[in-house]
């Protein structure tokens, strides 16, 4: 199952922000690496989103969720790492819950447990090279789907890649500056191979927090024919503000709470 397949069925689909200050200047070009990565910028805590969909950009608003994101710095494997809990629900029903971790310094992932209200319970560990859905190990499917997964999951194994599931921790850690696009090779687990996927600093926007203060932001955006994404993330915190998607007619938008209970 492709991840757009997967925002389908849990009918968690797309916008874009119109309003970049970009201009049309050359962009640089980065492949990012481990040494790209600053995983210092990350804070610890919880950290909560709004998430909810429109079926036009001016239509009312539909299908609320409310998502939960943890993280900590921990031991893992004998290794300092980086543990994100991440829960989502809407209708006051947890539909997924996700447990990651990475490596500290690189943000390499190390292991990922999740459960899916609509799939199940999947299992990659990175470390062992071992891989359970529901249960049954891919490396022992016989089914074409299982095979798909083993042959991305042993794929993302050979090479440095970043965890797609944890994009709004990766966004945060990347070296921004004007005029740049980054290729990030990203690995949902579970999903299709490693891809290199294209993210361009299109400028800077302003957004409007409490007493009136003025929130300066990166703008970071992809697109496809399919699909226009641009997340608003804070130059001063680093945290992924918001994200305005477009998918089609249909609308997403991610809002970052800015208190936690």
């Amino acid at each position: 199952m492709s991840r757009i397949k997967l925002w389908l069925l849990l009918l968690t689909l797309v916008t874009v922000w119109p309003g970049s200050s970009g201009s049309a200047q050359p962009a640089d070009t980065v492949r990012i690496d481990a040494s790209h990565i600053d995983t210092k910028v990350l804070i610890p805590g919880v950290h909560r989103y709004l998430v909810y969909f429109k079926n036009g950009k001016d239509s009312s608003r539909v299908r609320y969720q409310m998502w939960t994101r943890n993280i900590e710095f921990v031991r893992y494997e004998g290794k300092d790492a980086i543990r994100v809990k991440q829960e989502w629900e809407s209708n006051s029903q947890v539909f997924h819950r996700v447990t990651s971790y990475s490596e500290k310094t690189t943000f390499a992932p190390l292991y990922q447990e999740s459960w899916w209200s609509t799939a199940g319970t999947w299992k990659f560990d990175f470390v062992h090279n071992i891989a359970i859905v529901n249960g049954k190990s891919l490396a022992e499917s016989v089914d074409s789907a299982g095979k798909s997964q083993w042959s991305a999951f042993e794929a993302a194994r050979g090479q440095y890649i970043l965890n797609w599931h944890l994009d709004l921790e990766v966004f945060p850690m990347l070296p921004f500056k004007e005029h740049t696009t980054f290729l990030i090779n990203f690995y949902d687990p579970g999903f299709s191979a490693p891809e290199f996927v294209p993210y361009a600093v299109t400028g800077s926007g302003t957004l409007k927090g409490y007493e009136g203060q003025d929130i300066a932001c990166w703008l970071l955006e992809t697109h496809d024919d399919k699909n226009h994404e641009v997340f608003w993330i804070s130059k001063k915190t680093r945290e992924v503000l918001k994200l305005d998607q477009q998918y089609g007619s249909t609308f997403r938008y991610k809002i970052k709470l800015p208190f936690s209970e």
